[in-house]
């Protein structure tokens, strides 16, 4: 009893992660209860709602607050939209809803960010002051909450976006809104995908809520197999090689020899997939056993052609967000709009006077406005320069959505750039066309390879890092010791090539191994499960570690 009541009280030390044995023990009681009104849809909403708020109190403590906060306020505003005759009052309440959203947002994840970009320009030395915090306190005369820091509430990236384009369908008539405030609390916190993801659209997950739930038996079978498939990913191809290789190389770059920072830079490929993946299929396998189903995440994004097919691939319901809520709307690839200048205009004046560079600043002026006058002279220049500075700053606001820093938004800058490239490059490219394997093979190689080196910068510790990582590459290959370091850490490397193994083999034959695990006995089933849980916990070499997500 003492287990089960550590497990939902809140604790900063222990929060639930779904490759803990105390997390299915959760579950187990969770579900034990959910079985028994299951068929009870008003009573299901409340349940489900109510579990998911003790997750997300177990995992954030106070900042629960925040997130029924969110709920409460894109509830109400989605129905004043609806409501509201007036198209001008429409979009003042949107404009409402993403200012709001999008305000607390920037607030506990990009404060730092904004407040030292000012320090580098001005030569002042602000510290971030949680005003929220500060509130909280004299208004409640208790010094609770710490007023020195800001720290980032998990998931709050994913639930916020959710809220947005909930508002955003309303608008544009995509979508009627709840009339249950416990529909749509248990909408935005759904446990399984809550602090991770997939981002999850209104118009496909709310339907389910009012549907009669039945789970056959292949629905548990599928959703086993991805609990199962989800914890080797995590466990083994990600927790395992980190812990004993990845960390201890990024940590001090400069002490290991280019071949054995390439060797990371592939290990680091393989973990964030298997990080990132493995939650998602986790959480797509808890809610296919509650009765619900969540979008497809990813779908073996290094058999991607090309980088702008690798983001169709790679955490599908964002790369979709950002087409549908940014990237359309700018104008997509017919056109720009106002909001093209603006944001474009903003990245430049934020990356040059971040530069401390008032001379840069004085010609980028010039720049921009010698683009608009060859834009407005010759349309067909026009038309390349805005739908191309669309595709930049959708990546680039992509790459910061995923940290507060600049390297992240280098990250999102290059793959940008390398989306542009081969937007060129496959007009004029002999293999375009081509179905022979080799030709395939060369280009998932070239894609693989860019996307592998330019995740040093959404990896790498600190810019300085990232430099030592490159000059070793660069300047110390020390080919020569290379077998001594595939010998010194073989495990890895062993698990390394049958991660990329297993990934890159054929839709075909992964198809048949999950639809004969469906098929198996439930007797076998369980052996399976028990093998998986034996092997995962078994592998690990350290404490737990948290799912790479949680910090976006």
């Amino acid at each position: 009893m003492d287990r089960l009541y550590n497990i939902f009280a809140f604790s900063e030390e222990e929060p639930l992660i779904f490759t803990q044995a105390d997390f299915w023990i959760f579950f187990a009681a969770v579900y034990f209860i959910y079985a028994l009104i299951y068929n009870k849809k008003y009573l299901r909403s409340l349940y489900i709602f109510l579990i998911s708020l003790l997750f997300y109190y177990k995992t954030s403590g106070l900042f629960i607050g925040i997130l029924i906060f969110s709920t409460i306020n894109d509830f109400f505003l989605g129905k004043a939209i609806y409501n509201s005759k007036s198209k001008l009052k429409q979009q003042f309440l949107v404009a409402t809803s993403v200012l709001i959203n999008l305000g607390t947002l920037c607030y506990f994840k990009y404060a730092y960010f904004f407040t030292d970009s000012y320090n580098s320009l001005a030569g002042t030395d602000y510290k971030v002051i949680n005003h929220l915090a500060l509130w909280t306190n004299n208004l409640a005369g208790v010094d609770y909450f710490t007023v020195d820091s800001i720290v980032l509430p998990v998931g709050i990236s994913f639930y916020t976006f959710q809220t947005i384009s909930y508002c955003i369908d309303i608008y544009r008539k995509q979508l009627k809104p709840i009339n249950s405030i416990i529909d749509f609390g248990f909408f935005v916190s759904f446990f399984p995908q809550l602090v991770a993801g997939p981002i999850v659209r209104a118009s496909e997950f709310i339907p389910q809520i009012k549907q009669e739930i039945s789970i056959s038996k292949q629905d548990f079978g599928r959703a086993v197999f991805m609990i199962l498939k989800g914890l080797i990913k995590k466990m083994i191809f990600a927790d395992f090689i980190a812990a004993n290789f990845l960390d201890r190389v990024f940590d001090a770059p400069e002490m290991f020899s280019g071949f054995t920072n390439i060797m990371a830079l592939f290990g680091y490929s393989l973990q964030i997939y298997g990080d990132f993946s493995g939650y998602t299929d986790i959480a797509i396998g808890i809610a296919l056993l509650m009765g619900f189903t969540l979008p497809k995440n990813f779908d073996s994004p290094y058999k991607a052609t090309s980088c702008g097919n690798f983001w169709k691939r790679w955490h599908i319901s964002l790369s979709t967000w950002l087409k549908d809520y940014l990237y359309i709307p700018l104008g997509g690839n017919r056109t720009g709009s106002i909001a093209t200048y603006v944001l474009c205009s903003l990245f430049i004046f934020w990356l040059l006077l971040a530069m401390k560079s008032y001379t840069f600043v004085f010609i980028a002026i010039g720049i921009i406005i010698l683009g608009l006058l060859l834009t407005l002279l010759f349309p067909n220049i026009n038309k390349h320069f805005t739908t191309n500075i669309n595709i930049l700053l959708t990546m680039l606001i992509g790459g910061l959505w995923h940290g507060a820093s600049w390297k992240f938004v280098i990250w999102g800058g290059l793959n940008g750039i390398g989306i542009l490239i081969y937007k060129y490059w496959r007009r004029i490219s002999p293999y375009e066309n081509s179905n022979s394997k080799l030709s395939l093979i060369w280009k998932i190689a070239i894609t693989f390879l860019f996307i592998t080196f330019t995740r040093v910068y959404f990896r790498g510790n600190s810019m300085e890092h990232i430099s030592k990582q490159y000059y070793q590459i660069a300047n110390n290959m020390d080919l020569t010791n290379a077998l001594a370091v595939l010998q010194e850490y073989q495990l890895v490397f062993w698990v390394m090539l049958a991660g990329y193994i297993t990934h890159w083999l054929s839709y075909s034959l992964k198809d048949k191994i999950e639809t004969l695990f469906i098929k198996s006995h439930f007797i076998l089933k369980v052996i399976a499960a028990v093998i998986t849980g034996v092997l995962c916990y078994q592998t690990y070499a350290s404490d737990f570690q948290p799912f790479i997500y949680f910090q976006f």
